[in-house]
């Protein structure tokens, strides 16, 4: 029997429901599917008797919910808004949670001004940052940072174009990414999200509540306001982004955060660890669809581009950078459309 074959699927589903109905007491709870990340975790939802509580199930062979609880809890202590728990089965890896609602951030965003929605986010995320850096919090390190880059080649380049670059372009790519990394490496450090962008905020009365913090590291301070504007799923301005840029950097300043007092040099940061991500999440979209059956991340492949197209530009030092996007993967994007 496979791990994904039509009996262990029943056998996964009847373990949920047996944890939830002993985790509330209630023999009649029904589970409806709430919705699904990138990952291998699902969420279900379910009205407890007027209350409705939300079903974290996250297979152990595939992703285990440890590492999600230890940094929900040290978040937590920080004074995060970060979702309740019920009750846990760490080993069967199900978390009964508190229902935060159907909307995120990036789906409510028109109800309400949306300067303020992004000075909510930006309170949460200076108490990430202000955070001591938990004990065995990985680190932003070069290897890291590496093998983030090489998802680029080896899942959009090599896999998603079926391009075999040869050795020029490779060495251009050697070349880029050895200057990217000194950069990072050199970049005031903090607690990162990783992914703290609307999609993963959820509104929670005057607040908005943390989600989707499992793989935070100890790493460069930009990086987290820069995945906040530089969204995986939608695009804000450039003038609008730069303006929320200016207002967190006098509010991370006022905090006493490590980070650079030169508002031109913090914006230095923000590129080059952009551009890192954005490498980075061009290759794990690839690898979404091609690994894992999951294509529909691939169309906001254009998106990465643009931003690219923005920052690359600004540094001559990354002038071959600029040439492999436009040699190789700009064509495969206009021949898409």
């Amino acid at each position: 029997m496979t791990a994904d074959s039509p009996a262990s699927t029943d056998l996964r589903a009847d373990a949920r429901n047996a944890f939830a109905r002993n985790a509330t007491g209630n023999p009649e709870l029904q589970l409806e599917r709430a919705s699904m990340d990138a990952g291998f975790r699902s969420y279900w939802r379910a009205d407890d008797r007027g209350t409705s509580i939300i079903v974290m199930d996250s297979p152990p062979d595939k992703e285990d919910v440890k590492p999600w609880l230890i940094i929900r809890d040290q978040l937590d202590n920080a004074g995060v808004r970060v979702p309740q728990v019920r009750a846990r089965d760490i080993e069967g890896g199900f978390l009964l949670l508190e229902d935060l609602g159907t909307q995120t951030m990036l789906q409510a965003i028109d109800s309400l001004d949306v300067d303020t929605w992004f000075e909510r986010a930006i309170d949460q995320l200076l108490k990430i940052q202000a955070m001591p850096v938990p004990a065995g919090l990985p680190s932003y390190d070069e290897e890291l940072l590496s093998r983030e880059l090489r998802l680029f080649d080896e899942w959009y380049l090599g896999r998603h174009l079926g391009l075999s670059p040869d050795c020029g372009t490779m060495e251009s790519l050697d070349l880029v990414y050895r200057r990217l990394m000194d950069q990072i490496l050199q970049q005031p450090r903090s607690v990162v999200h990783r992914d703290f962008m609307p999609r993963n905020l959820m509104p929670a009365g005057d607040e908005l509540a943390v989600l989707d913090f499992q793989d935070a590291v100890h790493g460069p301070i930009a990086y987290d306001p820069l995945s906040l504007f530089k969204d995986a799923f939608i695009s804000w301005p450039e003038q609008f982004s730069e303006s929320h840029w200016q207002r967190y950097h006098q509010r991370a300043l006022a905090a006493g955060l490590p980070i650079r007092a030169d508002y031109n040099e913090f914006r230095k940061d923000l590129d080059y660890i952009g551009i890192q991500r954005h490498l980075k999440v061009m290759g794990i979209f690839a690898r979404l669809c091609h690994r894992d059956g999951k294509p529909k991340y691939l169309t906001d492949a254009p998106r990465f581009v643009a931003y690219l197209d923005q920052a690359v530009p600004k540094y001559p030092e990354l002038e071959p950078l600029q040439q492999v996007l436009d040699r190789l993967v700009k064509p495969s994007l206009a021949a898409s459309v």
